[in-house]
């Protein structure tokens, strides 16, 4: 070992890559599949219920228990393999047994599942399936056999991986409540490549049913976004003509956003799982490399038909939610705007009225401080008066002669003083 200290999450993510490997499947053979979900909040789940389901199946045949927090299990279960795999929103159990039933998808191969421990589990059936594996040597037989076993407008029927293999399936629930799926391998096929596209196959079905889920969600908004529609477009039309109380249809829009955001807020983590599983689905049909089988459909043209329509139906109220949510955005700033600029006019209106005031002020106050200049030389001239009062006969000058001149003399003075009082204070 060179030197030098690992990162404490090297050897953890390494594994991660090898940690769930695909089965080893021999034809013939059959497997029962089940999925489980609680049916709110499945990703904030009590994944120890979903550990206490398992090790209680397990418990009913001695079998190991898998390691504390693990995400997967493999490992046999009486005269079974059981594949256990815990991911964001479900788990997954896959039980493989060999040699194939006396009748094709005969529910009792689901009977490996106990009733009572089925009736305990922590959420609901996402999806479940029978998956039939047998050896074909050519194609003789197979028309017949599919068209016995599964609905025929609905058959998606393919050679993949270089016609190592041929897989059927009708996407449709059957009388006992499972989906179908029909494996046909030829008798060179290593047991590997049939269990990788038995796994394939699971994980169609699993994704598929996940992805519409959204679908389900996005019809749920549809009255809910007509609604919300209508009152955003009557409130974009009132803003066209005068507004008598912008506040009241500020407070409107605000509203339509709040909501808007609550719906995106509620929504995103469903959407956005949504095109993370269809984007599964159609690399799990990719890596098939299908060719067509008798000129029938194959997998991917079922899902271009059937399956891309619904997603495209997810992505248009995805973006009509966020369509809306940036139209109510854009109509409250509008609004602000508008508000803001009239109440700019109305501040300078008043802003001139106060000028006009001021203005009338200070002419008031000049017109006063004109006055009080008389009055202040009045007192100041009566004083004076008393003051020079004994001067009268020394300078054989009347009373009034002297006020005559004192009195220009006084104006002059306390209008120099009101003037430079004015400087001091400017």
């Amino acid at each position: 070992m060179p030197p030098i200290s690992d990162h404490p999450l090297r050897y953890a993510m390494a594994n991660e890559l090898h940690a769930r490997p695909f089965p080893s499947v021999a034809a013939p053979s059959r497997a029962a599949y089940l999925a489980i979900k609680p049916a709110s909040n499945a990703a904030g789940r009590d994944r120890g219920a979903d550990r206490a389901h398992l090790i209680d199946l397990l418990d009913r045949f001695g079998a190991q228990h898998p390691q504390p927090d693990a995400t997967h299990y493999f490992g046999t279960i009486g005269k079974h393999v059981l594949k256990w795999e815990s991911h964001t929103e479900f788990v997954t159990y896959t039980i493989f047994g060999e040699g194939v039933a006396d009748r094709p998808f005969d529910a009792a191969t689901f009977a490996v599942f106990p009733v009572d421990w089925l009736e305990a589990a922590p959420g609901t059936r996402v999806t479940s399936a029978l998956i039939w594996v047998e050896v074909a040597d050519g194609d003789d037989g197979i028309n017949e056999k599919v068209r016995d076993w599964f609905v025929p407008e609905s058959l998606a029927i393919s050679r993949v991986l270089a016609d190592d293999l041929v897989v059927a399936g009708d996407f449709r629930i059957d009388s006992t409540g499972h989906m179908r799926f029909a494996v046909f391998a030829r008798p060179q096929t290593g047991n590997r490549r049939i269990g990788r596209v038995v796994q394939r196959l699971c994980e169609i079905e699993t994704y598929k049913a996940m992805s519409m889920i959204g679908l389900s969600r996005a019809r749920d908004l549809g009255p809910q976004m007509a609604g919300i529609d209508k009152t955003l477009s009557r409130l974009l039309g009132d803003m066209c003509g005068p507004i008598a109380e912008p506040d009241v249809v500020l407070q409107a829009l605000l509203e339509v956003s709040a909501e808007l955001e609550n719906v995106l807020a509620q929504t995103s983590f469903r959407f956005g799982a949504t095109g993370a599983y269809e984007t599964i689905v159609n690399q799990r049909v990719a890596v098939l490399r299908e060719e067509r089988f008798a000129g029938r459909q194959i997998f991917g043209e079922f899902m271009m038909r059937r399956f891309d329509p619904a997603m495209r139906t997810v992505k248009s109220m995805e973006r009509r939610l966020q369509s809306m949510s940036d139209r109510a955005m854009r109509a409250g700033n509008l609004l602000r705007t508008r508000v803001d600029v009239e109440r700019s006019a109305q501040n300078q209106m008043l802003l001139t009225s106060m000028d006009r005031r001021a203005d009338l002020q200070l002419r008031l106050q000049r017109t006063v401080e004109g006055l009080s200049v008389v009055a202040i030389s009045y007192y100041a001239v009566n004083l004076v008066l008393y003051m020079t009062g004994p001067l009268e006969k020394t300078l054989d000058m009347s009373k009034t002669v002297m006020a005559a001149v004192v009195t220009p003399v006084v104006l002059v003075c306390v209008w120099l003083m009101v003037q430079r009082l004015h400087k001091k204070m400017h």
